[in-house]
């Protein structure tokens, strides 16, 4: 290689060199604006007009009032600091401000996600249009998959969480219908599961399929067979109602639990109560 050519290709490999520390910087400049989204601008708040790099940092550090997304109108480049109209790039330095870009939620993100808006939802949704469907019923966008299956629970999703209650609608947590379909926030779902917590917190229903569930219920009934009661609580009968399937049943007693003996129940979520005493004829 001549020295020339030599020269060439050195000063090729800097520049593509520069260019890749340049993107670096770029890229951990804009990281470092949020922890939650990777942007390019500040979103104004309408109520107390200053700019913030999310509504999740604005509700974070501002007690007193929550940044409505859907009310803002202007935003500030991160580049050259120009407050404009709220749009997909700067009028002046003409910074993108996001790949992903949604007008009707102000959302800005350069990071792959999947996002969509949904209008039945009202705001913009993360894991594929193609992979959700929106459920007028229930008022928020479920898995294709439970299109035919899922149970459906007027605008479910407009309710607080019943396990930390946060919101669950606007929540950057994913959710998790339960097979009696009150939803949660995924990670409270796992909490409930980790600390043995195996009912709705609502409705007390059992969570869980029917596979699962008839695993457990067989799991008790071997406890049952191996614990027998003393002979003076033997032929002890209670009245209990089950919150699975509802109904009311005479049972023998058992410390352990007592078992729903409606037909293609037999659950043991069940709980005693006393009957009305006989009408008088």
């Amino acid at each position: 290689m001549t020295e020339l050519n030599k020269s060439e290709g050195d000063a090729g490999e800097m520049a593509e060199l520069d260019k890749c520390e340049e993107v670096a910087a770029e890229v951990e400049e804009v990281a470092a604006l949020c922890k939650h989204y990777t942007r390019r601008c500040y979103l104004v708040c309408v109520d107390c007009d200053k700019p913030v790099t999310c509504r999740l940092c604005h509700d974070e550090e501002n007690m007193k009032h929550e940044l409505d997304r859907h009310a803002v109108k202007e935003v500030v480049c991160s580049k050259c600091d120009e407050r404009q109209k709220a749009s997909p790039k700067c009028v002046k330095c003409e910074t993108n401000f996001g790949k992903y870009v949604c007008l009707k939620c102000n959302l800005f993100d350069d990071n792959e996600k999947g996002q969509f808006h949904c209008d039945g939802c009202g705001l913009c949704r993360v894991g594929g249009r193609d992979k959700f469907f929106h459920c007028d019923t229930c008022g928020l966008c479920l898995a294709v998959n439970m299109k035919d299956t899922h149970k459906c629970v007027e605008k479910v999703s407009r309710d607080k969480c019943s396990v930390c209650c946060h919101d669950l609608h606007t929540s950057v947590i994913g959710t998790t219908p339960m097979q009696c379909g009150h939803l949660i926030h995924s990670t409270c779902y796992q909490s409930l599961s980790d600390n043995g917590i195996g009912r709705c917190p609502i409705c007390l229903k059992s969570i869980g399929d029917k596979a699962h569930l008839r695993l457990r219920w067989e799991h008790v009934d071997m406890v049952v067979r191996e614990s027998p009661m003393p002979p003076e609580y033997k032929d002890v009968m209670k009245h209990v109602i089950c919150y699975d399937c509802g109904e009311k049943s005479e049972v023998n007693f058992h410390v352990v639990g007592m078992k729903c003996s409606a037909k293609d129940c037999g659950s043991y979520n069940t709980t005693e109560y006393n009957p009305p005493p006989p009408t008088q004829q």
